[in-house]
């Protein structure tokens, strides 16, 4: 009987303490999740670096193109002056 009225004594007076002993317990699983969602890629991330990449992969070729057509035609005027 006495430790019950200790405690009741005592609850008003950790009530900070319990919400910084729950932080601190929680912490762990709060940083592990964190890690995992830096770690893996959501879809929209997917989507985001899926059209950089094709963005990037039609500008080569296009410049690729470019550079081909140029060939053809300094190819052709070479052909023509002689």
């Amino acid at each position: 009987m006495r430790l019950a009225w200790m405690v009741l004594a005592v609850a008003p007076l950790t009530g900070g303490c319990v919400s910084t002993v729950w932080d601190v317990a929680t912490a762990p699983v709060r940083a592990g999740a964190q890690v995992i969602d830096w770690t893996t890629t959501s879809q929209s991330e997917a989507d985001r670096n899926y059209g950089r990449k094709m963005r990037k992969k039609e500008a080569r070729e296009g410049r690729e193109m470019r550079k081909e057509e140029a060939r053809r035609r300094r190819e052709e005027r070479r052909r023509n002056d002689d």
